[in-house]
């Protein structure tokens, strides 16, 4: 597989990835890949990723259902961070319940939420 072998993975096998919407471009998260998440992704045609936290293949919507469908799957200049470009089943990509993860904006020097939660937690992940 000598296209896996192109990307530069860091110190402890992985690369990180931006997850971003084909249709709307709304960057939705940034999570891992290693090599077999990268090699699942191609083959499935759906985003799996790596899970730092708990140090294991995570295929996307497991749990939750909202699978990450691949539209294409890109390698930035330094072949060292890869895009995947998306589409969104059940419209919620955060684990917080949220549309995308990156829900916190920097006002006046505070976090300020401005993403309501689409779907209380508790009931994604029973």
């Amino acid at each position: 597989m000598s296209w896996l072998n192109q990307v530069k993975w860091n110190d402890d096998g992985l690369a990180p990835v931006i997850t971003q919407e084909f249709e709307s471009k709304q960057v939705l998260t940034l999570a891992w890949m290693n090599k077999e998440a990268l090699q699942l992704t191609f083959e499935t045609g759906h985003a799996v990723y790596w899970s730092r936290s708990r140090q294991k293949i995570w295929h996307k919507g497991e749990q939750s259902g909202n699978q990450q469908q691949i539209k294409s799957i890109r390698l930035d200049c330094d072949n060292d961070a890869i895009l995947l470009e998306v589409v969104q089943k059940g419209g919620i990509a955060c684990h917080t319940g949220r549309h995308h993860c990156f829900f916190q904006r920097l006002q006046n020097g505070e976090w300020q939420t401005t993403e309501a939660v689409l779907k209380d937690p508790k009931e994604i992940y029973k």
